[in-house]
């Protein structure tokens, strides 16, 4: 079991930045596979950003590339997902997601994929 708790949600301007934290607690932090999904009210569960277990690979939706980045420490057990240049677009609420990767190299992008989820931390985005 792995509990995953998020924070640094907010309110921005447009042009501005918001660093996401997903705080890991339970298992080996280092075996998980790790991502963060959007998602709106009444819209399915976007895909942001994959990492793999070592962090070493990484993974972006193109209407992300670029201006987002996703890290990851696995002696602080934290995930974090660095956000700039929002956009209004980006207003949702946001979720990190683990799991379980055998494989040092893989990551993950569809929501069916991960095994344990966050509460999810709310980005509001203001033109």
């Amino acid at each position: 079991q792995v509990h995953l708790v998020e924070s640094g949600g907010g309110l921005v301007q447009a042009g501005g930045s918001l660093r996401l934290s997903c705080a890991a607690s339970g298992r080996t932090f280092s075996g998980y596979a790790m991502g963060w999904f959007r998602q709106a009210p009444g819209k399915e569960r976007e895909f942001v950003a994959a990492i793999n277990r070592g962090g070493s690979a990484t993974y972006y939706a193109d209407s992300v590339k670029g201006r987002f980045t996703i890290s990851r420490d696995n002696v602080k057990n934290t995930l974090s997902l660095q956000m700039n240049s929002l956009k209004p677009e980006d207003t949702t609420v946001y979720y990190c997601a683990a799991r379980a990767a055998y494989y040092s190299g893989s990551y993950y992008t569809r929501p069916s994929d991960y095994e344990y989820w966050g509460q999810g931390t709310q980005v509001t985005v203001s033109s």
